[in-house]
C-alpha cells in the first residue's frame, strides 16, 4: 500500500502521528494509499522550517521570485499529463474537467509571474515642503493554506504562488480525500529553484487545522470549504490575530428568462450543475425559470440528463464521474430522498445508476428537481452533488428576490437576450460572481474569486489584485531630510504646509 507523508524543507517527510487516512479512486471504490494525518508536532515543525526559510526568502527581489516563478509555470506544462491523472485518480472528474482545473490554477502562477509590476508602490514628492511621502507593500511572514477535495490542484495554486511571489512562505494543508496532487507540485515548485522551506505540505485533518490556527507563527490563513468550518476558522483565526480569508458554501441560481435562447440556456446548465458531478462550488444548483420559459425549460433539460454518458474520469466518453467518497455519495442520495419527502417532483431520478465492471465505484445519475420551494431543504442547503433544482417564479423581480433572500452569495447567472433585464440584474443582484449568459462566472486570475453573504468570511477575495493585498501589509514612508535649519518644538497635530 502506497503512503502519503508529507513535504517538509525540501523533502518527503515522514509525520509523527500514526494516525493515517484511507484516499480511494473513487471510479473503483478501492483504496489506493493511505495518508499520514499530521499531529500537531508535525504542522508545529512546518512552520518552524517557514519561519526559517522566510527570512532569506523575503530579501530575495521581486524579479528573481518571478524567475522561479517563470520555471514553475514551464514544469507544470510539462507535466500536465500525469497532473491531470493524479486528479482523476483520487477526485474521480472526468480527465478534460480536471485538465481545465489545472490550467486555470496555472494561470494564477501567470498572474504571480508578473509580480515586480504588482508590487510597485505609490509615491508622492512634496506632500509638504521638502517632505515625500510613500508606500510600500512587504510581506506577512508564515501564511497557510486548507483547501477543499473537490479542485486539488486549482485552489491550492490559487493561493500559494501569490503568497510565494510576495515573499512570505507557505504551508498548505489539502483535503486528506486527495493529497497527491498538492505533494506532486511541491517537487515541481523544488525542481524550479524554489528554496527548501518555502513551501510545504502537511496532509492532516482537524488536528491539522487547530494547530495551524493556534500557531502564533502564522501569520495568515486562507480557505476555502463549507460555510461552517468557514466560519469557524475565521472566528478562531481572529481571536489567534491571524488573517484570514475563508471562502464558504454556495446556492448558486441560474435565472433563465422567458426571452433567453433556451439551447444555450440548457447546455450551460447541463455543464453547470453536472460538471465534475455537482462538485464545485460554482455549480449552479438552482435554475429559476421566469414565467412560460418553466415547461419547455424542464422538458429539454431532462432529456440531456437522462442521456447524459457517466464513467471513470479517464474514460474519453464520460460526461460525469463518480463522486469523491462512498460517504458523499450516500450524502447526495439522501438529500434526494428529502427532496421527495418534501414534495418536489423527482423529473430525473439517477440514484440507482450502476456501472457494469464497477459495481463498487461512487456512481449516481444526474438528478432533477421540478416544483422546488424556497422553504425546502433542498433548496436551502448544499447539497454538492449532480442535482438540480427547478424553481418556478412568475416575473422577473420574484426571481431576483429569490436570489438575493438566500443566505449564499457565491454566484450567479441569468440568461436573457434582453440588455436592460442583465443590466439590472448584474446592478442589483446580491451575489459576488455575476454571469450574463454565462453559466460558471469564475473570474481570471487577473481579477479575484470571491463570494458574499455567508459564501465569504474576511475582507478580502481570493487571487488576482485582492490576493496581493491579502498577503502584503502595507507601510507608508514620509521623509524630510536636515537642511540645516533649525525649527522649534511643535505640541500640535502636525500639518503639511
Amino acid at each position: 500500500m502506497i503512503s502519503i507523508e508529507h513535504f517538509i524543507d525540501g523533502k518527503i517527510t515522514k509525520g509523527s502521528s500514526k494516525r493515517t487516512g484511507k484516499v480511494f479512486n473513487p471510479a473503483t471504490g478501492e483504496i489506493s494509499s493511505n495518508v499520514n494525518l499530521a499531529s500537531t508536532k508535525d504542522l508545529d515543525k512546518a512552520v518552524e522550517v517557514a519561519k526559517k526559510a522566510f527570512t532569506s526568502w523575503s530579501e530575495k527581489t521581486p524579479l528573481f521570485r518571478a524567475r522561479v516563478l517563470f520555471k514553475f509555470k514551464e514544469l507544470i506544462e510539462k507535466n500536465y499529463d500525469e497532473l491531470t491523472k493524479i486528479i482523476v485518480s483520487e477526485h474521480g472528474k472526468v480527465y478534460e474537467d480536471a485538465k481545465g482545473s489545472l490550467t486555470r490554477g496555472l494561470e494564477v502562477v501567470e498572474f504571480a509571474c508578473g509580480i515586480p509590476q504588482l508590487l510597485k508602490g505609490e509615491f508622492t514628492e512634496n506632500v509638504g515642503t521638502n517632505v515625500d511621502s510613500w508606500s510600500i507593500r512587504q510581506p506577512l511572514g508564515v501564511c497557510a493554506g486548507i483547501t477543499p477535495f473537490n479542485f486539488p490542484a486549482m485552489v491550492p495554486m490559487w493561493m500559494f504562488p501569490i503568497a510565494i511571489a510576495c515573499g512570505n512562505t507557505f504551508i498548505l494543508k489539502p483535503s486528506e480525500k486527495d493529497p497527491s496532487c498538492s505533494m506532486k507540485l511541491a517537487e515541481l515548485f523544488l525542481e524550479a529553484g524554489l528554496p527548501p522551506g518555502v513551501f510545504n505540505v502537511v496532509n492532516g485533518d482537524k488536528e491539522a487545522v487547530d494547530a495551524i490556527i493556534k500557531n502564533k507563527d502564522i501569520a495568515a490563513v486562507s480557505f476555502v470549504g463549507s460555510t461552517p468550518i468557514a466560519k469557524y476558522i475565521y472566528e478562531n483565526c481572529a481571536k489567534n490575530e491571524k488573517r484570514v480569508q475563508a471562502l464558504g458554501g454556495a446556492k448558486n441560481h441560474c435565472v433563465v428568462m422567458p426571452d433567453c435562447d433556451l439551447d444555450q440556456a440548457v447546455n450551460g446548465l447541463m455543464g453547470a450543475a453536472y460538471g465534475s458531478a455537482g462538485e464545485r462550488c460554482m455549480a449552479q444548483s438552482v435554475a429559476v425559470a421566469v414565467g412560460k420559459i418553466a415547461d419547455p425549460l424542464v422538458k429539454n433539460l431532462s432529456k440531456k440528463v437522462e442521456s447524459l454518458k457517466i464513467g471513470p474520469g479517464l474514460d474519453k466518453k464520460s460526461q460525469m464521474g463518480p463522486l469523491v467518497t462512498k460517504e458523499h455519495l450516500e450524502k447526495v442520495k439522501g438529500y434526494v430522498d428529502i427532496g421527495l419527502k418534501e414534495g418536489a417532483k423527482l423529473i430525473v431520478d439517477g440514484r440507482n445508476l450502476k456501472l457494469q465492471g464497477y459495481e463498487a465505484g461512487f456512481y449516481m445519475g444526474g438528478c432533477l428537481f421540478d416544483h422546488v420551494t424556497k422553504n425546502m431543504r433542498i433548496y436551502k442547503e448544499e447539497i454538492f452533488g449532480p442535482v438540480l433544482s427547478v424553481v418556478r417564479a412568475k416575473d422577473y423581480d420574484e426571481a431576483l428576490s429569490l436570489v438575493n433572500d438566500h443566505e449564499f452569495g457565491n454566484g450567479t447567472s441569468i440568461f436573457t437576450r434582453d440588455g436592460d433585464t442583465g443590466r439590472s440584474f448584474a446592478s442589483n443582484v446580491k451575489i459576488g460572481m455575476v454571469g450574463i449568459n454565462i453559466p460558471i462566472p469564475v473570474p481570471m486570475a487577473f481579477h479575484s474569486f470571491g463570494g458574499w453573504k455567508r459564501s465569504l468570511f474576511g475582507d478580502q477575495s481570493i487571487h488576482g489584485p485582492e490576493g496581493v493585498r491579502f498577503y502584503t501589509k502595507l507601510k507608508t514612508i514620509t521623509s524630510r531630510w536636515p537642511s540645516g535649519i533649525k525649527s522649534d518644538p511643535e505640541f500640535i497635530m502636525p500639518t503639511m504646509k
